[in-house]
């Protein structure tokens, strides 16, 4: 569910506050005001002060308890304070307030969104309460920024982590309409998709029609224009080309992309994001049925190039190549990026942690890497094998969307170099978030399903540009 806690600020905690999170770390000494003996206290438990160390303390308040939480904050980088914010978060249960002093001269932003990401929970049914967060001291405007951040990456979580039984094309669309009203935005919804061959064909077997999603961010006196394309399969059966069971548990999280691209164009406005943003979801369910494409079809994409579909199951990039054709074509950006859960590959490659970045510019990469290093979703250059580009020929039309050996080698590369033939040369960059899209367990701001990966990364890069 959207994150419940709405953080209020002050100078001090309440004279009767019930938990109260003190900081301390390799260079911080906690407030010597403190009514413990706080170095033999530390020594006792042997805390070191790294991020996500918890001691927890009894003091007599009145006639009550008063815990105070003594959390570590490492040596106060923005990776330490979201994972000390989140070790606080989750300290604290059934709906307690806990005031949260902040450290002097910290990255208030990370200890915000890590609190409040690690307070997110998402359930059909009985709801857990989450903690009422009180911080105290910090910079105001830089909490608030980290709410904003915290609110979209929870916005990409919720779209993710909602069963497919729920998650049609439609109702994705639907939530991008309800963004859009709320935040300003352009809004344009494409049932038609004339031209649009490749959304066309990856939907053309289920029950619910696909679409394109276009969303318009336009600030007065902005000059460089940015799309953002992402991968909207609502749920991907492999089509004919059928999964494995086990393979199918988790694809209704395949929209991950377009999710995180619905979610950052909500909060671009808030954000203070001043170039123009347009964002572009192809929304779709991969099903299997009498209608659904076949392994050997031709499909025609938008613009007019052919596609042999040797797999069925390799329909992220058809959906995705009809957008960044129409972006390159209509839209004429400065900067394509896309965002995909789209190979395996790319999972095995790097695991759960790191997102594949591909990309066609040199600066674009350099920012898009200093941007994931900054926000926590981070990012590995990947590279464009252009000897591997020859596999992905067909006999029979322009291209195949796999490589036509089935050798299932380099898959990750072989993807993104079929979706660059897509965007017509232009500034492009390809994040396939495969393994970081989802976790199969909480762990700092990080909570089990659906992680809301690059909301964060793409609101630091855009906010960043001028």
């Amino acid at each position: 569910m959207p994150i419940e806690t709405t953080p209020t600020f002050v100078t001090e905690p309440a004279a009767d506050a019930q938990f109260v999170a003190v900081p301390f770390g390799r260079d911080l000494a906690p407030p010597a005001d403190l009514p413990l003996p706080v170095d033999a206290l530390l020594a006792h438990y042997e805390a070191k002060g790294e991020p996500g160390e918890v001691v927890e303390v009894p003091v007599a308040l009145g006639s009550g308890i008063r815990r105070v939480l003594l959390y570590g904050v490492g040596g106060g980088s923005a990776a330490d304070l979201r994972k000390a914010g989140a070790s606080v978060a989750r300290k604290v249960k059934g709906g307690a307030r806990v005031w949260i002093r902040v450290p002097e001269t910290a990255d208030a932003a990370a200890l915000a969104e890590g609190a409040l990401l690690a307070s997110y929970t998402f359930r059909i049914g009985a709801v857990r309460t989450p903690p009422d967060i009180v911080f105290v001291g910090g910079d105001e405007e830089a909490l608030r920024r980290g709410e904003t951040v915290a609110r979209a990456t929870a916005l990409a979580r919720d779209l993710v982590n909602t069963p497919s039984s729920i998650k049609s094309p439609a109702w994705l669309a639907d939530q991008a309409r309800q963004v859009a009203a709320s935040a300003g935005l352009g809004f344009r919804e494409d049932t038609a998709l004339d031209g649009f061959g490749g959304i066309r064909a990856v939907g053309q077997g289920s029950a619910y029609p696909p679409r394109l999603v276009e969303l318009t961010y336009a600030p007065e006196g902005a000059t460089r224009h940015v799309v953002l394309v992402g991968k909207g399969i609502t749920f991907d059966t492999g089509g004919l080309s059928l999964k494995p069971e086990e393979g199918m548990k988790t694809m209704k999280t395949d929209m991950a992309g377009g999710a995180a691209v619905i979610a950052v164009m909500g909060a671009l406005a808030t954000a203070g994001v001043p170039v123009r943003v347009t964002g572009l979801v192809a929304c779709a369910e991969n099903a299997f049925s009498g209608s659904a494409q076949r392994p050997g079809d031709v499909i025609t994409q938008y613009g007019g190039r052919t596609v042999e579909v040797l797999n069925t199951d390799a329909e992220g990039r058809l959906v995705l190549a009809d957008a960044l054709a129409y972006a390159d074509a209509e839209l004429a950006p400065d900067v394509l990026i896309d965002i995909a859960t789209l190979t395996g590959a790319a999972k095995i490659a790097l695991g759960l942690r790191l997102g594949a970045l591909y990309a066609t510019d040199e600066p674009l990469a350099a920012a898009l890497l200093a941007a994931g290093e900054a926000t926590g979703d981070r990012l590995w250059r990947m590279p464009l094998i252009d000897d591997y580009r020859a596999d992905l020929d067909s006999d029979i039309a322009d291209l195949a969307n796999v490589d036509r050996r089935m050798s299932g080698s380099a898959g990750s590369v072989a993807a993104a170099l079929f979706l660059r033939e897509f965007t017509g040369g232009r500034p492009w960059a390809h994040l396939d978030v495969a393994g970081p899209a989802r976790s199969t367990a909480d762990d700092g701001e990080i909570t089990k399903g659906g992680t809301g990966f690059g909301v964060r990364l793409l609101l630091g890069y855009l906010a960043s540009l001028s």
